[in-house]
């Protein structure tokens, strides 16, 4: 795996820590502004909605730049998003702060997956992406519950400093040691790359993607108060149990990404059930401070688990268009990061409290495992028909070559071989 890749997972450990502390954050910052928790809680969704926009937008925008200076601008911008909301005096500042940084985020992702999967083989895209997305593993592991200790001790400001200073570091890195990645020698056309979306399989990626994600973070946005309102832990466990859903991520990842190059369908369907299944025993069990805790881990391994095959599925569909697949990629997940919280703060203002947002987490992860099986469908549908255009191709090529009639053992010979060739293809 090249250099390159790792300072890319580097880079996106400040991006990650930062798009996913505010759910250590929440009641500090709710305080402070004189906010209800749920519109704190949009805080999340305004982040992953400035993502959603930002990845295509950022992505098209930049097609014919250089990506190593493309990589620069946004990841500066990114900190200066963190310093702003460090600063910010009001909520709707901070509110405006987190779409601007989502912005620089979303580039960032989407041009940083491109280079990742431009300088590895096809068969090492899944772990090039588990290289990225195992940053994003170790900022749930250290960057979020250091900025939950941080909120608690320091003041939820202190947060967003280390955050800016992280930034700097990775500034650093991308600077001096991601190469210079040469544009194709045909110049992309955003035209082009726009078909894309014509395929099918595409938008089941991108469903998938944002069901997946959503579900997970409908219940994860809201776990602090879950874990003090709920189990009754108290609010110094908090960076523990965000810890070891970090734990869980980082295992999830580094297994998923080993295992998605050769059993991508596997990895997406298991998955995705494994957290419905977790999501229902935490909204069963949300009272239980030991379950809750185990549940945490466990939620955190299967979400990132399938992160890998996720990210290499949208490659593997849109492959046409390497810059575009990477920005679809970044606008799905945050699709369900922003439509995730925004369902979870819908059924807490609804009065039916917050274990209940597992329940809805769980409803999502459902139809995301039915999309699964949908798309494995159209899938092996699309396989038959290539290996029957081929055996229907060579069979006629045979018949003009050959002066022996269908019956003659000759052509049956040549037709049974053909056949288990084909097969085998």
């Amino acid at each position: 795996m090249p250099l390159a890749v790792y300072i890319l997972g580097l880079s996106v450990f400040a991006l990650g820590t930062s798009e996913f502390m505010l759910s250590g954050l929440l009641p500090p910052i709710a305080d402070d502004m004189d906010v209800s928790i749920p519109q704190a809680g949009l805080l999340i969704s305004a982040f992953a909605i400035g993502m959603v926009v930002g990845a295509p937008l950022l992505a098209a925008g930049t097609l014919r730049m250089p990506r190593r200076t493309t990589l620069i601008a946004l990841i500066s911008v990114f900190g200066l998003g963190q310093v702003a909301g460090a600063l910010a005096p009001t909520y709707e500042v901070l509110f405006v702060s987190r779409v601007v940084s989502a912005f620089a985020c979303a580039g960032f992702w989407a041009v940083g997956a491109a280079v990742a999967i431009a300088m590895v083989p096809k068969t090492s895209r899944a772990r090039a992406m588990a290289v990225m997305i195992g940053g994003l593993s170790i900022a749930n592991v250290l960057g979020v519950p250091a900025g939950a200790f941080l909120g608690t001790h320091l003041g939820w400001r202190s947060a967003f400093w280390a955050v800016g200073a992280a930034s700097a570091i990775a500034l650093v890195g991308v600077a001096t040691l991601i190469p210079r990645i040469p544009l194709p020698e045909r110049k992309p056309e955003l035209r082009r790359e726009l078909l894309i979306y014509r395929d099918r399989q595409v938008w089941l990626a991108i469903a998938i993607t944002a069901l997946a994600a959503g579900g997970v973070f409908c219940a994860f946005s809201y776990l602090a108060p879950l874990l003090t309102d709920v189990a009754g832990l108290d609010e110094g466990w908090v960076p523990t149990v965000l810890a070891l859903f970090g734990v869980g991520a980082l295992i999830g990842t580094v297994i998923g990404g080993r295992v998605a190059d050769a059993h991508l369908f596997g990895v997406l369907l298991s998955g995705v059930v494994a957290s419905t299944v977790f999501l229902a025993a935490l909204a069963l069990l949300a009272s239980s401070a030991v379950a809750v805790v185990v549940l945490s881990l466990l939620l955190g391994f299967s979400a990132f688990f399938t992160a890998p095959a996720l990210n290499a599925r949208m490659f593997n569909v849109a492959a046409a268009a390497p810059i575009l697949a990477g920005a679809t990629a970044t606008s799905a997940f945050n699709l369900g990061n922003t439509g995730g919280p925004w369902l979870g703060g819908t059924v807490i203002d609804a009065g039916l409290g917050f274990a209940s947002t597992a329940w809805a987490g769980a409803a999502m992860t459902v139809v995301a495992a039915g999309l699964v099986a949908l798309a494995m469908r159209h899938q092996r549908a699309g396989r038959t028909r290539v290996i029957a255009k081929s055996l229907e191709s060579t069979e006629s090529t045979e018949s003009t070559e050959s002066p022996e009639s269908p019956e003659s053992p000759g052509a049956q010979t040549a037709t049974t071989a053909t056949t288990a060739d084909s097969s085998q293809r």
